[in-house]
């Protein structure tokens, strides 16, 4: 297995120009209206071999551009003229399925008609097999649905010349080896295979060793600038550490947090004490069903929720814009997790806070990571944080809340039909709207907190696009 590292020190700015790859004028012009200006360190060391056709490996993070970096390659390898399948990319969850195809469509925009298809569980096969039946280029997928496609002979791949497999790693944590395995060996022996993760877990070479040819490996570390990101250590006791996150959260307040739990009973306790002392926290976790996932997500991303509760495996893929904090409530074993963790604040130029409570026996955790970033933790007390007194403000109230709309995508619903009915029709203004996402059955909305109730109550008595419709108002959290 050939090993390509990318250099420690950035490389010299004409090195990371996209016009230094063997790109078409198309593709050129089309990656600068989409502001993809320069590499990314992960597009710089792996774009030149996946263009050449090389088997890869590559370690990235979410946010680092690593869907360019394959999406790239498998456009250039395919032809448009051919309706047949002749790329598919595995990921672990229906989310990051939703953004790689977006992100493909986007990138695809320099040639006419490709046509990229998703196929996760959680949406009828009906559809599905109706949008395969008129064919497709790519294909981007969840392990199981694909398995389902292929059992069905409705997916076929015989004319496949790029396998991707996105984040595999967490795929590996969620159980789909031997998934990932059966699809693989229904490919074309000769293709090119490229694989992304962001650890690099036994399995990957287990992987690797069973169907990639002579696979380069390029690695990036993810690592962040305490100017870019603020991290500080606290001490805490076992018996203590709940109460701690309420303590940080009550001290520097931030907008949005996401709150890491090594296990899913730490995830469940801490939700129950953050929803007790009256913040809006929700938890995610592997277990969620995909429409509780579903919502979750929506209202964390749609600030109608202050704290998201996570494990590593249900925080995977997540790529939540503008986050303020990473609460790290359990120090993972792994430092390349804790580097991966608080990478996901301090994004795109702002700055970040990332807060970690250690007991005695994570000590060792610690000093992996120092190992890892090379410089030291820094230590505050327990004693300096000051708690707001709860009478006066309330605790971190998000200012939007959530409208969950009967009816999406099937119902010919768009975002603008939702913007229109609560502003032209209801006389809203825009400010008091947000986020809008329309699903294939539901649409989430995200209102101002003083007229969700209202607004919920006169969309119920109104019309949507001519229909009447049923909307709910979501606010509190469900936790078996």
């Amino acid at each position: 297995m050939t090993s390509l590292s990318a250099p420690s020190s950035p490389p010299a700015a004409d090195t990371t120009e996209f016009s230094r790859l063997p790109l078409s004028p198309a593709v050129l012009a089309n990656l600068q209206q989409l502001g993809y200006l320069t590499m990314t360190p992960i597009q710089a060391a792996s774009l030149p071999a996946a263009l050449l056709g090389k088997d890869l490996i590559a370690q990235a993070s979410t946010g680092s551009g690593k869907t360019a970096a394959f999406a790239l390659p498998l456009l250039a390898n395919l032809n448009p003229r051919r309706f047949a399948v002749q790329s598919l990319v595995l990921c672990p969850t229906r989310e990051l399925a939703d953004q790689v195809t977006t992100e493909i469509r986007r990138l695809a925009r320099a040639e006419d008609n490709i046509k990229v298809v998703t196929l996760c569980g959680g949406v009828p096969l009906r559809g599905q097999l109706a949008t395969l039946e008129h064919g497709a280029h790519i294909v981007v997928g969840t392990p199981g649905r694909v398995m389902d496609h292929l059992a069905r002979a409705s997916l076929q791949l015989d004319a496949l010349n790029t396998l991707v497999l996105d984040e595999a790693d967490r795929m590996l944590d969620m159980g789909f080896f031997d998934d990932i395995v059966t699809v693989a060996r229904q490919c074309p022996a000769e293709r090119q295979t490229l694989l992304f993760s962001a650890t690099y877990p036994e399995g990957i070479a287990k992987l690797a060793s069973q169907f990639m040819r002579n696979p380069q490996t390029v690695k990036v570390q993810a690592q962040h600038s305490a100017a870019q990101i603020e991290q500080r250590w606290y001490e805490v006791k076992d018996s203590e550490r709940l109460h701690a996150v309420s303590l940080l959260l009550n001290h520097f307040r931030p907008a949005s947090t996401l709150a890491f739990c090594n296990t899913k009973a730490q995830c469940r306790d801490l939700v129950g004490v953050l929803q007790a002392q009256g913040f809006s926290a929700l938890a995610l976790f592997g277990e969620l069903e995909q429409r509780e996932r579903d919502q979750v997500l929506v209202r964390f991303a749609n600030r109608s929720c202050s704290v998201l509760v996570a494990t590593d495996v249900a925080a995977r893929g997540l790529d939540i814009a503008n986050l303020a904090a990473v609460i790290n409530v359990d120090v993972t074993p792994d430092p390349e997790v804790h580097i991966h963790r608080i990478g996901r604040t301090g994004r795109a130029g702002e700055s970040g806070l990332a807060l970690n409570l250690v007991s005695m026996p994570e000590m060792g955790y610690v000093g992996r990571i120092e190992q890892l970033q090379g410089r030291e933790s820094v230590w505050h007390p327990l004693s300096e944080l000051t708690s707001t007194d709860p009478g006066t403000n309330d605790p971190l109230v998000p200012p939007m809340i959530t409208l969950h709309i009967q009816g999406g995508r099937k119902e010919k619903i768009r975002p603008g039909d939702v913007l229109g009915a609560l502003t032209a029709d209801l006389g809203y203004t825009r400010e008091q709207v947000g986020k809008i996402n329309v699903n294939e059955w539901s649409t989430y909305v995200a209102v101002d907190r003083a007229i969700a109730y209202q607004a919920a109550s006169r969309l119920n008595a109104g019309r949507i696009k001519g229909k009447s419709v049923k909307v709910r108002v979501l606010e509190g959290v469900e936790v078996d």
